[in-house]
């Protein structure tokens, strides 16, 4: 069945979980500042629990300790885990402690959607990072939410190329995941890689082909791109004249001496040289 993709319940991929009812909250777009002091706040991100029990999140990260802190502990760029140093912080955890993180993970993943939902597209952003920084590495298809949860926020902020990043992601542990694909094609086709973005449709609608968006977009593209085709075609035949009439020159010539044809059989082109141009 083709999945819907009119609303904003797309992104919460939380099928069947009940939702809460929020007050409503600002749908004030955060800049550019913002979402840089959230990715420094998850950068020292703690990862107790509740309870404050250390053990079964694999400790904490502290500012002024941060740089002699040790390589499990540093985080990426982006505000969690490497997936190895996930891997070595479950090493010193019993499986009834990473079971608890599974189940928080899911618990704060809700309360993602839930930001999400009231259009706090930044906390959610934090909320789906502090998820991802305890589920566990094992669970791939629950990490792909994340990750795609976490994308649909950042489109919401317009935040393109990091919500691309998160798409790929969530698709690599899940390749089946189609919402993920195709936020990742209309990112692309929004961000002008069109081929990209036709790969991506074409691959939702091999997984789902009555899927609205995939087919429409396998007739709205190609068009496109063949007109962006023939467009970088002709600049690069423009500057390549340019560049042969400054050779030439010197010689008393100019590309209007030379003059191509194509075989109408084989396709190949042949040049002819004119004396008498000039």
């Amino acid at each position: 069945m083709a999945e819907k993709t009119s609303s904003d319940d797309e992104f919460l991929d939380a099928v069947g979980e009940p939702a809460t009812v929020s007050k409503p909250a600002s749908s004030r777009v955060p800049d550019e500042k913002e979402i840089d002091e959230i990715i420094k706040k998850n950068s020292t991100l703690s990862l107790e629990d509740n309870e404050g029990n250390a053990g079964a999140t694999g400790g904490t990260v502290d500012d002024d300790n941060a740089k002699d802190a040790d390589d499990n502990e540093k985080l990426d760029p982006d505000g969690e885990l490497t997936l190895e140093e996930l891997q070595a912080i479950e090493q010193k955890l019993s499986p009834e402690e990473l079971e608890a993180n599974k189940e928080k993970a899911n618990k704060l993943k809700l309360e993602g959607n839930e930001l999400f939902k009231n259009e706090e597209a930044l906390k959610a952003i934090e909320i789906y990072t502090e998820a991802l920084n305890i589920c566990p590495s094992t669970n791939s298809k629950e990490r792909a939410v994340l990750f795609g949860n976490r994308a649909a926020a950042k489109m919401k902020l317009e935040s393109k190329k990091s919500a691309i990043d998160d798409c790929s992601k969530a698709i690599e542990l899940y390749p089946g995941y189609l919402r993920a694909i195709l936020r990742r094609a209309k990112l692309y086709e929004q961000d002008d890689k069109l081929d990209e973005a036709m790969s991506d449709y074409k691959r939702v609608y091999e997984i789902d082909p009555g899927q609205q968006d995939a087919r429409e977009a396998q007739i709205r593209l190609p068009p496109l791109i063949n007109e962006r085709n023939e467009k970088l075609k002709n600049e690069m035949m423009s500057s390549l004249k340019d560049l042969g009439n400054m050779i030439l020159k010197p010689f008393g010539l100019s590309t209007s001496n030379f003059q191509m044809q194509q075989d109408p059989n084989s396709g190949s082109y042949s040049i002819n040289f004119n004396q008498n141009q000039s």
